[in-house]
């Protein structure tokens, strides 16, 4: 397997960086490490991201995400090990990503479930990660980046 090529962001010079600092932005919204990891791991499983969903496995057990949370947060809904606040992101993370599969996109109420666990920066915050991992899985999929290749 080898990708097509390197990631644009890594290409184009200036593209990175920018890129980093909206993470820096997400991970000081208030939102714990734990969280953020876990929707960027939905996101990433949702888009079939090989390269995301390997290093945000890797990310997510580094900020403490069990191995039971990790093996299945694609079945979040019936699994018992996530809080409603994680459930909450969860829902709002795959309505976001899944923009085109309903007319209402991001419901009101899975916007409300969010609202009642999180105040407005941390919903800034969440929604950063996903708009921010929806954009790397673009990337990685589109150029079929290697699980693994960045370390």
């Amino acid at each position: 397997m080898q990708s097509r090529m390197k990631n644009p962001a890594m290409v184009l010079p200036g593209a990175m960086q920018p890129i980093q600092e909206l993470f820096k932005a997400v991970h000081s919204g208030g939102v714990s490490a734990e969280t953020l990891e876990l929707v960027h791991l939905r996101v990433s499983q949702i888009n079939g991201c090989s390269a995301c969903v390997d290093a945000g496995a890797k990310t997510a057990r580094k900020a403490g995400v069990t191995d039971e949370r990790l093996a299945t947060v694609a079945a979040w809904r019936e699994a018992p090990y996530f809080t409603e606040e994680e459930r909450a992101a969860l829902a709002l993370a795959e309505a976001a990503t899944r923009l085109a599969d309903r007319a209402d996109a991001v419901s009101d109420d899975v916007w409300d479930a969010a609202a009642t666990y999180f105040d407005e920066k941390e919903l800034a915050a969440i929604v950063l990660m996903i708009g921010v991992t929806n954009l790397f899985n673009r990337l990685n999929a589109t150029t079929r980046q290697i699980a693994g290749a960045w370390g």
